[in-house]
């Protein structure tokens, strides 16, 4: 399999992956409208959104068609993820909120490596020219340090013998 179809593949797992992240923030969102996490998240779905943006606009220039296929099954996957227990039957609870940001810090991650590789590249595809991976590198490590902020506050709420989760 040659390069180029390689980094189909990688783009294509990276979009499917931006779209089960705007899938659990926007939920999480919802879920959260009356505290700080709600409004960090009104944000941060705006950001990822616009990051979305930025790879379809380097699919579409290196000539990447969307894997629909793949985007479909992680929508299905990301449905499938909500049906786990979270220690409540059918309501929201402080597990759900610290598995939220926990997967939205794992695809943080995963999109600054996206980042990071595109920029190794970048010499060698002319296509890539004109996209500052640095500056988006510097907003993924922005957001998953703030992530990182509140998936703490969330585990002391959620996991700490006599928190309000007992």
């Amino acid at each position: 399999m040659g390069a180029a179809k390689l980094l189909g593949i990688y783009l294509n797992d990276h979009l499917a992956g931006s779209d089960a992240a705007l899938a659990v923030a926007r939920r999480a969102a919802d879920s959260n409208q009356d505290n700080s996490l709600g409004t960090f998240l009104r944000g941060f779905i705006t950001e990822v959104e616009e990051d979305r943006t930025v790879l379809l606009g380097i699919m579409a220039r290196l000539g990447v068609r969307r894997d629909v296929l793949k985007e479909v099954a992680v929508r299905v996957a990301e449905k499938a993820g909500r049906l786990k227990l979270n220690g409540h039957l059918v309501s929201y609870s402080p597990l759900s909120r610290l598995e939220e940001l926990e997967g939205l810090c794992l695809g943080v991650e995963g999109k600054a490596s996206l980042w990071r590789s595109l920029r190794e590249l970048k010499p060698d595809l002319i296509d890539l020219a004109g996209y500052d991976f640095d500056a988006l590198i510097v907003r993924a490590e922005g957001q998953r340090k703030q992530l990182e902020d509140l998936r703490i506050r969330a585990a002391r709420q959620a996991l700490r013998p006599g928190s309000s989760s007992d």
